[in-house]
């Protein structure tokens, strides 16, 4: 637990990041997404399935690039269509490939770099102020679910998924998300307090989904963590898991909601 704690006290710094946000944010949005799925990748092997990491990274480079000098979402669609369609290309070298291959580059692609850019177009929007909840409902909800499961967990949650979650721990990690993006909106948007409390609620509960999907693949993938870069933590996928479907829900709750 020490090594968790410690481990989480040194990613606080990244925090600057959303302060900076701009070219900052770009590129350390970019950098999760190709360590990230890099990692992802990496845990297909062990199933003896070779997702294409080139054609992953080809994809990051033109989304990025896409956001930084156009404004058409037009190229959004542009770029998933490309993005597929390389994917399938790939199986052209069919004495060496398998359908597995291909799907499992798709999915690296959406789940990973698609899923995370979402922090940078919440940025984009006008209330890039709510960008901070997807910090504090993703890291919130895993930290007190993490201390509640410990102090009062009695019932399992996914014991097939993960042994260690509980009940308790679920609704703790929910309801410390609730409170802590209430909290915020009070002191720093109070524009937006109501939704505050909203996306605290959903994004305690969708945190909580991300991260049991990543233990979901880990476990079909059959491997402890994605990667070691973070002690006590494993890679940049097993701490940023929560966030790839937390940054999502803040942006569509923006663009449908708030408008």
């Amino acid at each position: 637990m020490k090594t968790r704690i410690l481990s989480g006290l040194i990613m606080v710094p990244l925090l600057a990041v959303l302060y900076f946000g701009g070219y900052v944010l770009t590129a350390a949005c970019f950098i999760i997404a190709i360590v990230g799925v890099y990692e992802f990748f990496r845990g297909f092997k062990a199933m003896d399935v070779h997702p294409s990491y080139p054609v992953a990274l080809l994809s990051a480079i033109f989304l990025y690039a896409m956001n930084i000098f156009t404004e058409n979402d037009t190229w959004h669609m542009l770029w998933l269509f490309l993005s597929v369609l390389l994917s399938m290309l790939y199986l052209f070298n069919i004495e060496h490939r398998k359908l597995e291959d291909a799907m499992s580059t798709i999915v690296g692609i959406v789940y990973v770099i698609f899923f995370s850019y979402h922090v940078l177009l919440v940025e984009q929007t006008d209330a890039s102020i709510l960008i901070w909840l997807i910090v504090i409902s993703a890291f919130g909800t895993d930290i007190f679910a993490y201390f509640t499961g410990m102090a009062i967990g009695k019932h399992k949650l996914c014991p097939h998924i993960s042994p260690k979650k509980s009940i308790e721990g679920s609704v703790g990690g929910t309801l410390a998300s609730v409170i802590l993006c209430g909290l915020f909106g009070y002191f720093f948007a109070e524009e937006y307090l109501v939704h505050c409390f909203v996306i605290g609620l959903l994004g305690g509960i969708i945190s909580q989904l991300g991260d049991l999907t990543a233990s979901v693949f880990k476990r079909k993938m059959g491997i402890k963590d994605y990667g070691n870069l973070i002690p006590g933590h494993g890679g940049i996928l097993d701490r940023f898991d929560s966030v790839l479907f937390t940054a999502p829900l803040v942006y569509y709750y923006i663009a449908l909601v708030i408008g």
